[in-house]
């Protein structure tokens, strides 16, 4: 049991991750919360920011474009896994018990958020924590034309990373101190995380209610 908690405990820390792990263990945290269900805890927007912030200061000693590259070719073609696992594997999806790391909710707040932004929320869903999961596999599961997918796929993903990797590169590159307090820019983003999912949250009850009324 220990060494599962200690497990967890590390794929959450971040600084830990970019320290220890390096490229290869960030493009695969990425890609795996971006395409597969069970992933939806995994850090993804702070980890992007710090990713470019130690990159940008030299304790991640990986070029910019590099890392660039890797973090969008995994956002990419994880978010690909989740659409054709929707496409292919919806009926199953949609009569899946909740379970520890599923729950029918999750589909339901990114179905929200796609009857509120329509096919942009493919884009917008790359900065909403755990509708980033869920909205390749609701866009698999409705059948979205494929072509059109890709384009806000990789539209979405290159704004998304681009943003935060770029922005915490030129932080780290500009003011090298930062890293002396990273662990309030992980809070910074954990406290915008929490804001964004309750206010969807409330705003998709309240709509509803609505709906009832």
């Amino acid at each position: 049991m220990d060494q599962i908690v200690e497990f967890f405990r590390y794929i959450l820390n971040s600084e830990e991750i970019i320290r220890t792990g390096g490229l290869v263990i960030i493009t695969l945290i990425v890609f795996v919360e971006n395409g597969f269900f069970f992933g939806f805890f995994l850090p993804g927007d702070y980890l992007l920011f710090l990713s470019g912030v130690f990159a940008g200061t030299k304790l991640l000693n990986v070029p910019l474009w590099l890392l660039l590259t890797c973090i969008f070719g995994a956002a990419v073609v994880g978010s690909l896994i989740g659409y054709l696992t929707g496409y292919y594997f919806g009926g199953k999806i949609k009569n899946r018990p909740d379970s520890l790391f599923f729950k029918q909710k999750y589909i339901d707040n990114t179905r929200d958020a796609f009857v509120k932004y329509g096919n942009s929320a493919l884009i917008i869903s790359r900065f909403l924590p755990v509708v980033r999961t869920f909205a390749p596999l609701l866009a698999g599961l409705i059948h979205m034309p494929f072509q059109f997918f890709m384009i806000y796929n990789v539209v979405g993903g290159a704004i998304w990373v681009i943003t935060l990797v770029g922005g915490g590169f030129f932080f780290g590159a500009q003011f090298p101190g930062i890293v002396d307090y990273v662990q309030y820019i992980i809070l910074f983003f954990l406290a915008i995380t929490t804001f964004t999912v309750i206010k969807g949250y409330l705003n998709a009850r309240k709509e509803k209610k609505a709906e009832n009324v």
